[in-house]
């Protein structure tokens, strides 16, 4: 019988828990479809810290060699490095990686050369149907003449290559704290900061795949805990926390307090329009603050809005020719980055603009916090469908209120607005409100969710 899939392709990339829902054997076929659906004669292969990584890995070149395909393996690696060593050397890539997920789960995020996304729409659904094929009919054919495997290290170009972005050269010495959470930013961190008038207080460094002191998911607050804490003990300028795979980074200022991703994307955003003589497309997700847009515009851009989710961000960089774009989650995109993302390159800019002045970063970042958010607030339901439909009714008569559905539903007035979403796999609506004050915001937060949950 033909393996089921479906609850491990996801609609981005690969994940599920190890052994239980997908091993060795399976990744060894992952391995030959990308290769067959790519059309490829070389790719390269990378892994993060979990202790299933290394196998799982190892087997997808395998399974890509034996099609012909000439693997590179780069080993441990960030995400963000994956995407460099696909961009630099124009080839199709695999990370495998489950990012913030418990230890239990693995993944593998596929590109094409280029770090060209592969999602459902662009290649994995193709993937997952041979995947199925061949757990029924067989392996495939091995071809007439296996590629080769051989290993290169890519974390120095990579560095080098973020560097050339963005002149640090000059900033003032700055105290800045990391937390890797465990993950790969413990791996690339060192080497991005060396030479860098930054003293970098390390926390978590050691690279361990069960994640021994905490989640290495920043979206949670109570994973920054620690790093707020450190921060304040020492002094420091900031405090940057990294995701398992360090694909993203969020921002502590001096006072221990978190930057909102919103704030990062407008701050990386001015500057990035100012590096393009003042003009350029920026993209931004439709639940980024309102300050983003506004930023963007007052600097000489043109905000984008776009749906959530990487691969729609990346395709309206693409589409566009956009510089920059950045989400709520914290993943930040660059067209000098072969419009892909990466943390690393965002929390250079934050050190480069707070070490090019004196102020200290929440008054640095005051500028971009200019309205009150809830952050993402999950309900589950029984009928997604009906929630929205009951919050459209509500909503939908009042003066001076405007809808749209480009992702879920946003309602927006004057002072306030809000945008509810399904979730893709689970019985959930999320919800993110934003409004001129506080009080505003509250009273349009607890009257949508009163709707939702009614």
């Amino acid at each position: 019988m033909a393996a089921d899939l479906s609850q491990i392709v996801k609609a981005y990339d690969v994940r599920g828990v190890v052994p239980d829902q997908w091993d060795e054997s399976l990744a060894e076929l992952f391995g030959a479809a990308f290769a067959q659906i790519t059309d490829a004669r070389a790719i390269v292969v990378g892994h993060d810290m979990r202790p299933s990584s290394p196998g799982l890995s190892g087997a997808f070149a395998r399974g890509a060699a034996a099609r012909g395909v000439h693997v590179t393996e780069i080993g441990l690696c960030s995400t963000d490095q994956l995407y460099y060593a696909s961009g630099a050397l124009n080839l199709p890539g695999a990370m495998f990686t489950a990012s913030h997920n418990p230890a239990q789960y693995n993944g593998i995020k596929l590109c094409r050369a280029g770090a060209a996304p592969v999602g459902q729409d662009t290649g994995l659904a193709e993937i997952r149907e041979l995947v199925e094929y061949w757990t029924e009919s067989g392996a495939p054919e091995p071809a007439p003449t296996p590629g080769t495997i051989t290993r290169a290290d890519t974390l120095d170009d990579y560095a080098a290559h973020l560097r050339s972005l963005v002149d640090l050269t000059s900033i003032r010495p700055l105290k800045v704290v990391v937390d890797a959470g465990n993950g790969m930013g413990g791996h690339t961190v060192p080497t991005v900061f060396a030479g860098l008038p930054l003293t970098s207080v390390p926390m978590y460094f050691e690279l361990d795949g069960t994640f021994p002191n905490h989640e290495a998911n920043p979206l949670d607050p109570a994973n920054l805990v620690d790093l707020q804490k450190r921060v304040r003990e020492e002094g420091a300028d900031l405090g940057l926390a990294f995701d398992g795979d360090a694909d993203r980074c969020f921002v502590i200022d001096e006072q221990g307090d978190p930057v909102s991703p919103s704030a990062i994307t407008a701050l990386v955003a001015a500057r990035e329009l100012a590096r393009h003589g003042g003009e350029g497309t920026i993209i931004h997700n439709l639940i980024t603050s309102w300050t983003v847009p506004e930023v963007v515009k007052e600097n000489g851009g043109t905000p984008v809005r776009t749906r959530v989710g990487h691969s729609f961000i990346k395709a309206e960089m693409a589409r566009t020719g956009a510089i920059f774009g950045g989400e709520h989650s914290a993943h930040y995109y660059f067209k000098d980055f072969w419009n892909a993302d990466t943390g690393m390159l965002a929390a250079l800019h934050v050190l480069a603009d707070l070490g090019g002045q004196e102020s200290p970063l929440s008054s640095l970042v005051a500028q971009y916090e200019r309205y009150t958010g809830s952050g993402e607030i999950n309900s589950t339901v029984d009928d997604q469908e009906a929630r929205i439909a009951a919050i459209k009714a509500a909503y939908g008569t009042r003066e001076g209120i405007t809808l749209d559905e480009l992702d879920g539903l946003t309602v927006t007035s004057e002072d306030w607005w809000f945008n509810v979403r399904p979730s893709n796999t689970e019985p959930l609506l999320r919800l993110n409100a934003e409004a001129r004050d506080e009080a505003t915001m509250r009273k349009i937060r607890d009257e949508v969710l009163a709707v939702i949950r009614d």
